[in-house]
């Protein structure tokens, strides 16, 4: 495809006007500001007019399936939010219906410019089958609960990963990783954690766990542990000696900050998901100054009830301000950003997330004709605090289209709200029996 004569936001996230970018397989072959040579090379020419070209979104931290969720555990804090309903309810889903909850979960994001996304759930076989369909990229990680003290080679899903590594890491040309999963602090133990922080180590496999959501995870990790914040216990047990995706980052204290600078830990915030469940306000601007990467996440939608990276993008900008009283906290272009670029490092995709030659074709289209955007005096600052997910009118990933003015390729968006309604009635029926 050649875009023509577009505006595009540029390595460093601000507008430049008049460009033509050119894709070629899955990469970006021409980025410039006249048409390139041989035009016809690049197959079908997308009309720039009114439109924003930009780097197609990374989501740090889902859980996919839990679209069929949404709605169900409202107004619960944490705990009982996952003791007395989300816990539950999982313990019902099927195979099938963790299929159709990541179709619908695809359809979404695609629809609101996410390319790809670090995953955390079960029955990772049929999600990887549905990311597969929809063209999208994942990281996924099986889901841990590990409750008991014996050592993770004791416990099934260890031979589950090693058959997920053998057929579907690296897969669909890149598109599809594996990673391994500690849950949290509370929901693991010191033997597991340090046999998944080596067992990592040596197959060069990243981590994806949650870490100091709430206050009480964070106090009550310290009374198990000599004081130490979660943090630190994994740091202790060599946790972050491996490429770390840690999810929330809420309740930081002092010695938090450098470890996770020194290591290169990637601190995915979910500043919706974390407020709607009134877990708090990460020290987002605390993180960016210490040089912390930041990525940003939606989370499940049962915690954040969608998927729509631009208005999280909104919240993420609002609570670094909000919350250190500093209107010039963050950046329109550190949150594009965190939103693209650093989200894909964290998932390992060092050529993703940027508009460059050579990088990547993973972007999205913005229709910026409707009275939200005008004028367009500041484009970082119009996508970040007047933009919304339904102004994006195109998402591709490596180089193929796979959402267009309201048409997804791959995907069956009847039949996945078809099935995910039919799965929630029979699940909500099972519980009440």
């Amino acid at each position: 495809m050649l875009f023509e004569d577009i505006r595009i936001l540029d390595q460093d996230f601000d507008m430049v006007e008049h460009c033509w970018v050119g894709t070629v397989d899955d990469r970006i072959a021409y980025v410039g500001t006249c048409p390139p040579e041989n035009p016809e090379t690049y197959g079908e020419k997308y009309a720039g007019a009114n439109r924003l070209l930009m780097p197609g979104f990374f989501n740090a931290h889902a859980h996919s399936p839990m679209t069929i969720l949404r709605g169900y555990g409202e107004a619960l804090p944490l705990q009982e939010w996952l003791n007395d309903r989300i816990w539950p309810f999982e313990a019902k889903m099927t195979p099938e219906d963790n299929y159709w909850g990541t179709v619908l979960a695809c359809a979404e994001m695609l629809r609101y410019g996410t390319v790809s996304f670090t995953d955390m759930y079960y029955c990772s076989e049929d999600r990887f089958r549905a990311v597969a369909e929809a063209g999208m990229k994942m990281n996924s990680s099986e889901g841990l609960l590990a409750f008991e003290p014996k050592p993770y080679s004791e416990y099934p899903i260890c031979q589950l990963n090693d058959q997920l590594i053998e057929r579907f890491h690296g897969s669909e040309n890149g598109r599809l990783l594996v990673d391994y999963n500690i849950h949290a602090e509370y929901t693991s133990n010191p033997i597991v954690v340090r046999d998944i922080a080596q067992l990592a180590k040596e197959r060069g496999l990243r981590i994806h766990l949650h870490a100091s959501e709430t206050k009480l995870e964070t106090e009550e990790c310290k009374q198990r542990h000599n004081g130490m914040t979660p943090i630190q216990y994994f740091e202790s047990l060599g946790v972050f000696e491996n490429p770390t995706t840690a999810a929330h980052c809420v309740w930081l204290e002092e010695p938090d900050f450098q470890i996770l600078r020194d290591r290169g830990v990637f601190v995915a915030t979910n500043p919706v998901s974390n407020m709607k469940l009134g877990s708090g306000f990460a020290p987002i601007k605390r993180m960016l100054d210490e040089g912390i990467n930041v990525a940003l996440g939606t989370d499940g939608c049962s915690s954040n009830n969608n998927h729509d990276m631009m208005q999280d993008m909104y919240v993420m900008a609002l609570c670094a301000c909000g919350s250190t009283l500093d209107p010039a906290a963050i950046t329109p272009q550190q949150v594009l950003r965190a939103a693209t670029r650093t989200g894909a490092l964290s998932q390992g995709r060092d050529d993703c997330g940027l508009i460059a030659e050579g990088m990547k074709a993973d972007l999205c289209v913005l229709d910026t004709s409707g009275p939200s955007w005008a004028p367009m005096t500041n484009a970082p600052a119009n996508v970040v605090y007047a933009g919304h997910g339904s102004d994006v009118v195109l998402t591709m990933v490596d180089g193929s289209v796979r959402y267009r003015d309201g048409e997804w390729a791959g995907i069956d968006i009847e039949r996945a709200i078809y099935e995910t309604d039919a799965s929630v009635q029979r699940i909500i029926g099972e519980l009440q029996a």
